[in-house]
């Protein structure tokens, strides 16, 4: 059997491991990583380091997130500077050639063809959606008209390059695919997100949309475009929102989320993303990896479909949090966030007065000094 190795890489942190096989490909494993958009600000991760680290020489796909659906039911960019706008200097540039004043594309999608131009064998989505995008995933996925509209207006900003205020074509030919991130189709996200009960009909439609349109342009541009999804872990928004048996008959695979089991919106400590629900754990039912892998297998998904995403940042309590299952006043301080912290700051932690525990039966660890989980 085939498998798919996946990846996350999200602002300078992240990235995960698993399990499944895209039919377009005949690689033994497919390794697939995030980058987001905003990781260029703050967190100072620009796709040159991508390239420098290694890691784009060790994936298969690559996630640009995230695009949002609009009110208006279409395609957009959510920061025009970051996609395609911002020059990038010679030392943070892929190729180490800085951008120049009057270049037809600069920004992350001008990044992204010069990491393809250096990894042919990269294939580069657009994930649409996200946490913070998905608020009228519902309205535009509500009928066949919506739908035809959504989907046209996505194959022509981020397949056929058609980016708004530049000459037609810009930007074609960098993404080989979708990535649907609708969080969540017949249940509740962000706030203000619209939820319908007719979401989980709906996103299988949206899923045989795209896939006959991603095919009609193939066809035409001779060459295979990639369509996946992101898919919660909690078996309850999973039948609120999917039809598990029939979304893989358009899906090259699907990401599931092998994290945030838990976090500081709890008052108490707990494992963000066990392989196994650990011993003693408070809940039943609890969350984890093998319970959310098991629930789309029972429901119709093959191993060989699924991926599994898991995490490089931990979920973070404080106030008398000294170990697994303990209460918490809230959330720990984080870098760019109350209640997380990436990677590449928690692994400073031991030097710092922290502990390592790791529940090997379980598969998970955690850090404590006494008072911060």
């Amino acid at each position: 059997m085939r498998r798919l190795l996946a990846s996350f890489l999200a602002a300078a942190v992240v990235v995960g491991v698993a399990a499944a096989p895209a039919e377009a490909h005949d690689r033994s494993y497919v390794k697939v990583g995030y980058f987001t958009q905003w990781g260029i600000y703050g967190r100072d991760f620009q796709l040159a380091k991508v390239d420098k680290s290694g890691a784009a020489a060790r994936l298969t796909h690559l996630n640009y997130a995230f695009g949002p659906v609009t009110a208006a039911g279409v395609c957009d960019s959510a920061d025009p500077w970051a996609d395609w706008q911002t020059p990038f200097p010679a030392d943070l540039s892929v190729d180490g050639v800085a951008d120049v004043e009057g270049q037809p594309l600069a920004g992350n999608l001008n990044q992204l063809t010069e990491l393809k131009a250096k990894h042919p064998d990269l294939r580069v989505l657009i994930s649409l959606g996200g946490w913070t995008g998905s608020a009228y995933f519902s309205d535009a996925a509500l009928t066949d008209a919506s739908r035809k509209k959504l989907v046209a207006s996505c194959v022509d900003l981020w397949l056929k390059g058609n980016l708004p205020g530049l000459p037609a074509g810009t930007a074609a030919g960098i993404f080989d695919g979708i990535d649907l991130d609708w969080e969540w189709p017949g249940s509740d996200g962000n706030a203000g997100n619209v939820v319908r009960p007719e979401d989980k009909r709906n996103f299988t439609l949206l899923a045989a949309e795209f896939r006959k349109q991603l095919d009609a342009y193939g066809r035409k541009a001779r060459r295979h475009f990639d369509l996946t999804a992101f898919l919660p872990a909690a078996p309850a928004k999973i039948d609120a929102g999917f039809e598990v048996s029939k979304i893989f008959k358009y899906l090259d695979f699907g990401t599931v989320q092998g994290y945030d089991f838990h976090g500081s919106w709890e008052s108490r400590t707990n494992q963000q993303s066990a392989i196994q629900v650990p011993a003693g754990a408070p809940d039943n039912p609890d969350f984890s990896i093998e319970v959310a892998i098991n629930a789309y297998r029972s429901r119709g998904a093959r191993a060989s479909q699924l991926v599994l995403g898991i995490p490089y940042y931990g979920q973070g309590w404080t106030g008398g949090a000294s170990g697994l299952f303990s209460p918490a006043a809230g959330g720990a301080p984080g870098k760019f966030a109350v209640g997380t912290e990436d990677y590449k700051e928690l692994k400073k932690f031991p030097a710092q007065g922290f502990t390592v525990h790791r529940d090997w039966r379980a598969g998970h660890s955690w850090l404590t000094d006494g008072t911060t989980f």
